[in-house]
């Protein structure tokens, strides 16, 4: 127990409780060496036995958001638009990592097909109807929304709180247009939808996301963060890379690594990990161990065999830990300023 704004409770982190978003949250923390212990399914507590004194609750995606703003909880995995759409202006919620790598979608504005004129923002005016004077938009972001379109140098517009499906709001007369979440574009197409060609709103993703109060008032929460951030970060760079390792025939390590430099794709993180191979027949042999993307990996084996590389293998990476994850940098340097 530690003493979070004057009540004595565990370090708490919500995660989704149900759908893809819960299964792929508990998924990334199980990669990351920070696997949810939950003995009853039925429960909406849990535990991270990896992070001691750290309790899980979950909780519907959009009241993680605000739990987080309001201090409930200290930390959260969220979809960034409900995040910024629940911040919007508050400080209190902080976005950590801003793309944990799943749960993509993205918020668009989108109006009817039978719209041919209008592909464009500048374009919206033409839906307003004969004798009207405001242009109906029906979302479930109202605040994003408006942000977006006073952007765009539209303020004659009344936002329609609205919930459930939104794809049938233009066709019975509800709205005019919309504003909603796009993944593969497919319920659009069916409903005879369209995006507007500049109707991006925000690119979303899951994200991690903490109370700032929090942060500063308890030295444990901040160390909680410090961990996450560690964990999380170093498994997300590690898994778009692999570990390639092969033997090279040369004069001395700084003549293999001359090799290796001079190439794009091999030259490593900071550089080759070079050492000597001890043969049977004495010959110069090293070994190199390197860190590639996943992508280069074709390019990286092809440039090997330039050199005359050898024996090439190729195994996964769980993890590259940095000095200090970049993100802890970033979370430190962003509390200075706005408690300095």
């Amino acid at each position: 127990m530690t003493n979070i704004n004057g009540k004595n409770r565990s370090v708490r982190i919500a995660l989704p409780s149900k759908g893809r978003l819960s299964e792929d949250s508990l998924k990334l923390m199980a990669a990351s060496g920070l696997a949810v212990r939950k003995p009853n399914e039925r429960q909406y507590r849990a535990a991270i036995p990896s992070l001691p004194g750290v309790e899980v609750l979950f909780q519907r995606v959009g009241d993680i958001a605000l739990s987080v703003r309001d201090g409930i909880v200290d930390f959260g995995i969220s979809g960034l638009d409900v995040v910024r759409e629940t911040q919007n202006g508050s400080e209190n919620i902080l976005v950590m990592l801003e793309k944990l790598g799943f749960g993509s979608c993205k918020l668009c504005a989108i109006v009817p097909e039978s719209a041919e004129s209008v592909s464009r923002m500048a374009d919206l005016r033409k839906l307003i109807p004969p004798k009207k004077s405001t242009l109906r938009v029906a979302t479930k972001f109202p605040k994003l929304t408006r942000q977006f379109f006073e952007g765009q140098g539209l303020f004659e517009v009344d936002y329609i709180k609205a919930e459930g499906a939104l794809e049938i709001a233009p066709l019975i007369g509800y709205a005019d247009m919309i504003t909603d979440l796009v993944s593969s574009g497919l319920t659009l197409r069916d409903n005879r939808l369209k995006v507007l060609d500049d109707g991006l709103i925000l690119d979303s993703q899951a994200c991690l996301i903490a109370n700032r109060n929090n942060l500063v008032a308890a030295p444990q929460v901040m160390e909680v963060a410090r961990r996450l951030l560690e964990f999380i970060v170093a498994y997300l760079r590690a898994e778009n890379n692999v570990a390639v390792f092969a033997n090279i025939r040369g004069d001395s390590p700084e003549a293999v690594a001359e090799l290796i430099l001079g190439k794009n794709v091999i030259r490593g993180l900071q550089g080759p990990t070079i050492s000597r191979v001890i043969t049977h027949q004495g010959e110069n042999w090293f070994a190199v161990n390197l860190i590639i993307k996943k992508t280069e990996l074709a390019e990286a084996i092809s440039e090997l065999r330039s050199i005359g590389g050898s024996g090439v293998v190729v195994t996964p990476v769980n993890f590259i830990f940095e000095e200090e994850p970049e993100a802890y940098k970033r979370l430190l340097s962003e509390l200075a300023v706005k408690n300095g």
